[in-house]
């Protein structure tokens, strides 16, 4: 059977940027355009040159090697004639392989926000395709606001499309801008246009994802005939994001439904990077990866409750879709007390840990993690902590070195010019190797001085954690009051950039985060000297 091709249309670079928060320099773009053409993206849009000074200077040179470079821009201005439109001469001449225009196909917005007719905006559509196709470039239209424009005027949104498509358009992709079109809508829709003389072939979907249906919405429209699929990486846009291509490749390309009849650019081999790829785009972005992403979320091959856990030992397919590593991804049964023995003795295993199943001590060990569960602990969420605490139960741990004692004071004053400042400061009392270690340090907060004077000198432990890196920090209060048991969570990471979770319970905040940064601590010397073992071993 022949498989038809998919299109895969990145706007990571440029819908991408229009989420809160995120703003990319030319090196950022240069360095995910890299990625993406890497990954097997057929079509990388990288921005509005003319627009800004990044996208400008981002589109002097292109910057893809196998992907299709794609500058972004309106169609030209009305009562101006193709070759004497400076926007449109600014795509056309941007470094590339190709233009997408974004033009009006909602009645409404031609009259509201261009203040022109709607045959002087089938003209816009007309005359900047053939223009593009003229200087030897691919075209692409999106139709913006398609969905609510056919909804509202079918006659009128056909034809601002069948005009992209007789003009020459390769691509004439129909956009849900405002994210409100529904599957069953998206279905019926392109169907009938597909009737009135487009071919799926040329028919391209962009949708957003407002009420949580663009990845359905973006399937929907394949089923329909649709072969050109837009979106970001990790669904990033604005509002409530795009479709979300790591969501999208993994479902088209391991789903049996779509990988019998269809086929994409991107080689099997390259799929098990994909939970790579979105993680290092959310390092990029300086951002924790969110945990329930389907197929590259640290949740979705996790399991918590006893008798699912029971289960994947004996088969995954009881419990899992795909096979975490052919995204990428890894299992994880985590432990928590809702867990039985099976949890733990895969939790164990798979950090290398043998045990048996009849020790007494793994039966201490369960009964240890749930009475600190039922007291505020959480391992599920820390499995650093839940490797130390087993490895100290089964008597494997050094014993690195031993705080003797810490005191941090936070003191508010009035500095020499009069300024109002809060000084926080703590010192670490340690010993290494028999000897006594004292250090200072003062930090921005109680916590933040803690942490400099606990790792300031460890001896000759020291060079072990120096590129140890606390990457995120949370606290959660437990019950009300004052006296509320506070419970403190912190991510860790190092040049390896493996990342780690550790966990402090207690009355006292400082006291909760000082027991985390101690894991923390003790984790990175405990990782080290296990690589260090591997390698001597090799």
């Amino acid at each position: 059977m022949t498989r038809e091709r998919l299109y895969l249309f990145d706007t990571t670079l440029r819908d991408g940027q229009q989420t809160p928060g995120i703003d990319f320099s030319v090196e950022d773009k240069t360095l995910i355009a890299s990625m993406l053409d890497a990954f097997g993206l057929d079509y990388v849009e990288g921005g509005y040159p003319g627009a800004n000074p990044t996208d400008t200077a981002f589109f002097e040179k292109k910057r893809t090697k196998k992907a299709a470079f794609v500058a972004f821009g309106m169609t030209k201005r009305a009562g101006v004639s193709a070759s004497n439109d400076p926007g449109l001469a600014a795509l056309i001449h941007a470094a590339g392989d190709a233009v997408c225009f974004v033009a009006k196909s909602w009645d409404y917005h031609v009259d509201v926000a261009l203040g022109i007719s709607n045959d002087e905006n089938l003209d816009c559509i007309k005359a900047s395709v053939e223009a593009t196709i003229a200087a030897g470039k691919e075209a692409l239209v999106d139709c913006e606001h398609f969905f609510d424009g056919y909804k509202a005027n079918p006659a009128y949104a056909t034809a601002c499309a069948k005009t992209a498509y007789e003009a020459g358009a390769r691509w004439v992709v129909l956009c849900d801008t405002n994210g409100g079109t529904l599957p069953g809508e998206v279905t019926r829709i392109v169907g009938e246009l597909i009737e009135a003389g487009i071919p799926g072939r040329n028919l391209g979907i962009h949708a957003h994802n407002d009420t949580g249906q663009a990845v359905a919405n973006s399937l929907a429209a394949v089923e329909a005939g649709v072969r050109q699929i837009q979106g970001t990486l990790n669904g990033i846009g604005e509002r409530c994001g795009n479709a979300n291509l790591v969501t999208l490749i993994p479902t088209l390309m391991l789903k049996p439904h779509y990988a019998e009849r269809f086929e994409l650019g991107i080689d099997g081999d390259k799929l098990t990077d994909l939970t790579r790829l979105s993680r290092t785009f959310d390092e990029l972005l300086n951002r924790n990866p969110e945990h329930q992403a389907p197929y590259v979320g640290q949740s979705a091959f996790a399991t918590k409750a006893g008798i699912h856990a029971s289960a994947l030992l004996k088969d995954p397919k009881t419990y899992e879709h795909v096979d975490p590593e052919s995204v990428g991804n890894q299992r994880r049964v985590m432990v928590s007390d809702q867990g039985g023995k099976s949890n733990f003795l895969n939790a164990l295993k798979r950090r290398g840990i043998e045990v048996a199943k009849d020790d007494p001590k793994l039966d201490r060990l369960i009964s240890l993690v749930k009475e600190r569960e039922a007291s505020g602990y959480a391992y599920e969420a820390a499995d650093a902590s839940f490797e130390l605490l087993a490895r100290r139960t089964l008597g494997r741990v050094p014993d690195f070195f031993e705080v003797q004692s810490f005191r941090v004071m936070v003191e508010r004053r009035f500095d020499a010019l009069g300024n109002l400042k809060t000084v926080s400061e703590a010192v670490v009392r340690v010993i290494v190797d028999g000897e006594e270690i004292l250090s200072v340090a003062e930090g921005q907060g109680p916590v933040n001085a803690l942490d400099i004077a606990l790792r300031k000198d460890l001896g000759k432990f020291q060079a072990d954690i120096a590129d140890l890196e606390l990457v995120d920090y949370k606290v959660r209060i437990l019950n009300g009051g004052t006296e509320a048991i506070t419970r403190v969570l912190i991510e860790s990471s190092d040049a390896t950039t493996d990342r780690w979770w550790t966990v402090g319970v207690s009355d006292n905040i400082i006291d909760a985060s000082f027991q985390a940064l101690m894991d923390s601590v003790i984790y990175k010397l405990l990782k080290n000297r296990e690589q260090a073992g591997s390698v001597a071993a090799e």
